[in-house]
């Protein structure tokens, strides 16, 4: 698992910017093979996120918002699951404290009261 963990580091640590997609998607299906049997609490919730991550990478335009609020709760998460970890704690805190860096933290969306006043569609008369 070093191999991954210098890989994803190196990649982050280059800037994820100007990395490729697709390349992104081949390190994260890596990640998803190596967690496939880890039985640790949080361990599923980061497979869901991998997931999804891999699918935005694959995607011709992926959604860099989308990308940005996964990459920040895989951090958090990565971060929250290294004390469980037998190996690797310092590089799991490491690659959770890159990826929580490399994201952004996307917050529940506030109502917009400017748009709640004067809103486009049409309302229904009763």
């Amino acid at each position: 698992m070093a191999v991954k963990f210098a890989g994803t580091m190196n990649a982050i640590n280059r800037g994820l910017e100007g990395a490729k997609p697709s390349k992104g998607a081949d390190m994260v299906e890596d990640w998803e093979a190596a967690l496939a049997d880890l039985d640790t609490p949080g361990a599923k919730g980061i497979l869901r996120d991998l997931a999804s991550l891999r699918k935005q990478l694959e995607k011709s335009e992926p959604d860099a918002d989308r990308v940005h609020a996964l990459l920040h709760r895989l951090g958090a998460a990565t971060t929250k699951i290294a004390d469980k970890a037998d190996k690797s704690q310092d590089k799991l805190k490491a690659l959770g404290e890159a990826l929580t860096e490399a994201g952004e933290e996307q917050p529940d969306e506030e109502e917009d009261a400017e748009a709640a006043a004067a809103p486009k569609r049409a309302r229904k008369k009763a």
